[in-house]
This record gives C-alpha cells, structure tokens and sequence, in this order.
C-alpha cells in the first residue's frame, strides 16, 4: 500500500499518552498509527523532536464577511488561523452584515464562504429579540450552537447583532433546549456596565484603566449566576464565552457538579496581557470582558492548571485600524476586540505547557479535544486510527518573535507584535493536506469544507 503521507518521527500527543510513533495518513483519514511504518509515501515528513498534535479547533471566531469584509474576510483569516495550527473553527454570528440569525442570513455567509477557507469550519446561528421562530430553522440549516450577548452590542446598521433581553434569553433558553442545542453566553451585566460607562465619559475618565474599571469582575459574575438560573429551570446546554475571572470560572462549576450541562471557554489574552500592559498598549488591547489585573490573571491561571477551564479559544475579532483610533484618546470610543488567533497554539503551549508545566495531553484537550467533544465534531480533534487528519507539528525549541509582516490578518495588527515565543507551528495539515509551513507560508488553494450539525456527514461547499 502506498501512502499519501507518513509523518514519521514525532511525539504523538494521543488521547492520554505521549509515543514516538508513525502516522500514516490517506484519502484525509488517519490509517494507522505504528511505531515504524515502512511502507511508501508520496511525502515523507521528519517530524523529529517536534510534537504532533491535532490541530486547534477554534470555537471562537470572528469572520466578518458578507457585509464587512475590509474588516476580515474567509482568505485572510482562515490563513491566520492555519499559519496558527488551527485546522477547524466555528464562526460566530456578529460581526457580519446581515448578522446570521435566520435561515437567510446564513446561506449568505454559506455562499460567501464557498472555497474561500484553507481549513475546516462551521458556523453559528444568533438568539436576539425578535428571532425566536428563527431558531429551529437555523438548526435545520445545520448551525453547530447559537450565541447571544447578556452585554450590550450592535450598531444602528441595519441586520447588525443586537443583545438579548432577559424575556429573549429566557425562551431561547426554552426553544434550544427542545432542541437539544447548546447556547453560547457573553456573560457581563449591561446595565451597570452601560452605565459605569457613561458616567466615565461624562467624568471625562477615558484611559484603559477607566474602560476596565467600567467592567468590574462582579459584573461579569452576576450575569453567569443569572444565566446558569435561567438555564437550571429551562434546561437548556450552556457554554460561557471567553470568562475572565477566576470567579466565574468556579460558579460554573459549582453548576457543573450539581449536574448542569455547561461548559466555558477562556482566551490567550486573559493568561498572557494584564490590566497594566493594556495601558501601555493602548486601544489595540482592548477587549469585553476587559483585560484583568495581575491577581486576577494569577487566579485564572490556577483555574486553568486545576482542569477547571474546558476550552481555550481566539475570540480573534479583527478591524480596520482608524477603528482602533481615538485622536481624544477615549478608550470608550475605539473598537473593543483583539486579533490573536494567528497566536493561539504557540503562545499557549509556551505559556502553559513550556513555563508552568501542564501536561501536553491536558493541552491537547482545551485547543481540540474537547471543543470537537462539545460541538459533536466526531470526526475531529485526537489523533487516532479512522479521524481527520488534521495534525499540527509543534517545535518546543524553535523560538521567534511575532513580526507584523509575518501576520496574515486582513489588517496585520496585534497586541502580541515583538513577543518572544518559544515554540513555534511548524506545519499544517488539514485533512491530510499540507496548508502551512513555517518555511514556505500558506501553500495551495482554500480546501476547507464546511461542518453541519448532522454530526455524522459533512456538506462539501467548493
């Protein structure tokens, strides 16, 4: 038998045990795993000294075409997230025009997207005032989970996302649970925050240490609480997007132990940028939930380390850069989100795997494992015998520095530009298919096909 690759060499990160082992791949598949496969190939790859890994299955992204593209479209953002070691992503229903929270909206973003992807991905549909009767169509149109704001978001431009009320979350909450979807939650409390925030404007209190002072932890707290109530009476499966605070993180668990389906995802941001590093970097570091101070930061570390955080996500929510500018320097005026999903992979491994010792199994697990376990994925996130082949090498003593002209994004800014990383992505596959090198960048045409929640056949849009 001959072989399409044989990666040969490596570590093999599997399901609870690191091997140095063989993997043969054919047709996308994963056909054997041994510890010296013989047969020919036609690509041989020397994964020697390297970790292979399944690649990152980012639930958390921000793709903003139709309607938006100047901010991020399919080419540049998938070739982030490959150059990353992500190999699947998840969209999200905002920052699109339309937004998708009906059945239209999303065939919209379907289309857009068609062979435009260099990996594999699927997409959400949206719970906002008004689309209720949306959501089982959204379901048959094959969404992965839906999302909604507890804060406040949107524009007046028309079909943009907008946030729900507590009637809306609360029979959303219902309908998903009679269909047996998951409901996606961006946790903080809209009026105080609203207001803290206008009360600083009109104090002239601007700077980034304002902004977050207008985000307390207890803002982000109080929504989960309500949230989890909500979901104990609806029933309803929740997971929590991007948790800043260790406090968080243990109310949901304390719902998880008494029984609750739920989940929670954190973001690279919180573990690696403080509350003092967004003053010195200013606008192109702000995010909501806000970045926390160096307590804060050391307790959601620990919660990580305690297997207490289930998924590691981007939230990459990109923009043009005169949105990132204030010439008053009001931080309440510029856009709130970070481009970072090109880092994920190889900031976190350093920092958690590299620096504090976490179990690269356990690693393994919040980038893939798990978010393919959450989002019924089946065919994806472990390295085994008959599972995608979507598989990243990672070199533990390759160090670089992030350049913004290595940086694929549509508009190639970062608060992570002139870091040290010492690791570094050093291929891509993506169902068998080499999609990044470090060497050679992006190689071939977009082959990313699309993942429907049948959960056990994939719709093919190229």
């Amino acid at each position: 038998m001959r072989y399409d690759v044989v990666i040969k060499g490596g570590n093999v990160v599997l399901r609870n045990e690191v091997k140095m082992v063989d993997i043969a791949i054919g047709n996308g598949k994963i056909l054997t795993i041994e510890e010296n496969i013989e047969e020919p190939a036609n690509q041989i790859i020397n994964a020697k000294g390297q970790f292979v890994m399944p690649g990152m299955i980012d639930a958390h992204v921000h793709i903003c075409e139709p309607g938006r593209t100047e901010w991020e479209g399919f080419i540049t953002g998938t070739s982030a997230l490959a150059a990353g070691g992500t190999t699947s992503y998840i969209d999200m229903p905002l920052n699109a025009l339309p937004a998708t929270v009906d059945k239209e909206s999303l065939r919209l973003k379907i289309e857009a997207a068609n062979g435009k992807n260099y990996v594999d991905y699927g997409f959400y549909g949206g719970l906002i005032p008004g689309n209720l009767d949306n959501l089982e169509e959204l379901a048959n149109e094959g969404v992965l989970a839906y999302k909604c704001f507890m804060s406040t978001c949107g524009t007046d431009e028309p079909n943009d996302f907008k946030n729900v009320d507590d009637y809306t979350l609360y029979f959303g909450m219902k309908k998903l649970a009679e269909l047996g979807h998951i409901l996606l939650i961006h946790a903080e409390n809209n009026v105080i925050t609203d207001c803290l925030a206008e009360k600083m404007v009109r104090q002239g209190s601007v700077t980034a240490a304002d902004y977050a002072a207008s985000r307390p932890v207890f803002t982000e707290v109080d929504a989960v609480k309500r949230a989890l109530y909500f979901a104990s009476i609806t029933g309803c499966k929740l997971h929590f997007v991007h948790i800043s605070t260790a406090e968080a993180v243990d109310e949901i668990t304390k719902a998880k132990e008494a029984g609750q389906n739920v989940t929670l995802e954190s973001c690279p941001h919180y573990f690696t940028i403080s509350a003092d590093e967004f003053e010195e970097l200013g606008p192109i570091a702000k995010c909501s939930p806000p970045l926390r101070g160096i307590e804060e930061q050391k307790q959601l570390w620990s919660r990580l380390l305690e297997g207490k955080i289930d998924l590691l996500t981007s939230d990459h929510s990109p923009c043009p850069p005169e949105m990132k500018f204030s010439p008053t320097n009001n931080m309440f005026e510029v856009w709130g989100g970070i481009s970072g999903c090109q880092n994920n992979v190889d900031l976190m491994f350093d920092e958690a795997v590299l620096k504090r010792g976490l179990p690269v199994t356990e690693f393994v697990k919040l980038i893939s494992g798990n978010p393919a376990e959450r989002f019924h994925l089946s065919g994806k996130g472990e390295i085994a015998v008959s599972k995608d082949a979507d598989i990243i090498l990672v070199d533990p003593s390759l160090s670089y520095e992030i350049r913004r002209e290595d940086l694929y994004y549509r508009h190639p800014q970062s608060p992570y530009i002139g870091k040290k990383i010492n690791c570094r992505v050093t291929k891509t596959f993506v169902r068998g298919n080499l999609v990044y090198d470090a060497n050679l960048g992006i190689i071939g045409k977009p082959i990313g096909q699309i993942i429907t929640n049948n959960r056990t056949e994939r719709s093919v849009k190229q």
